[in-house]
């Protein structure tokens, strides 16, 4: 029985690791970051698939962690989908590392480890390079901006080719800052 809590410990801890090669950003200022985030691009896994428009929505909680409503368009049902979590700093509120969960006691990481100066860009990874996501404060970038993040991802050992741009139609776009 030890051994298989010693397992379960190891198994959890495991989904909070940070890829090798990837160091979260330094001199963090959560403040700046609440708010909305467009979702510009990410890797494709289970629990956005087929999804558009494409946003995350971040406040503080009152225990000092902060609330995350992620919010987008699946398309195949033409509806909206919604979730809520919660995520909490891993290391020290000014380190781009965090602990994410939406179901209940199990979290996964959420390591910001490219920030703009002026908190409109972030990249986004988690526990191993299959995940990654390219956040905005507007729902399009310009081509230059675009090229520079993908020049980053690439050089860091991600699959650029695999994005999937998400799509934010101009119109439905205001109405999700809402």
């Amino acid at each position: 029985m030890h051994y298989v809590l010693i397992s379960f410990i190891l198994l959890l801890s495991g989904c909070v690791s940070i890829p090798e090669g990837i160091e979260p950003v330094k001199n963090f200022q959560v403040e700046r970051y609440l708010g909305t985030w467009y979702e510009i691009a990410r890797l494709d896994h289970s629990f956005e698939r087929g999804m558009q428009q494409v946003t995350a929505e971040y406040s503080l909680r009152d225990d000092g962690g902060i609330k995350v409503i992620n919010r987008g368009f699946k398309q195949a049902q033409q509806q909206w989908a919604q979730a809520e979590g919660k995520a909490y700093f891993v290391q020290d509120p000014h380190t781009g590392y965090l602990k994410v969960s939406f179901f209940g006691p199990f979290y996964g990481a959420y390591i910001i480890f490219d920030l703009d100066e002026n908190y409109q860009y972030s990249l986004i990874t988690s526990t191993n390079k299959s995940y990654l996501w390219i956040l905005a404060r507007t729902p399009h970038i310009d081509a230059a901006q675009q090229q520079r993040l993908l020049k980053r991802i690439t050089e860091l050992g991600f699959a650029s080719e695999q994005l999937i741009f998400v799509e934010h139609p101009e119109r439905l776009s205001h109405s999700i800052k809402n």
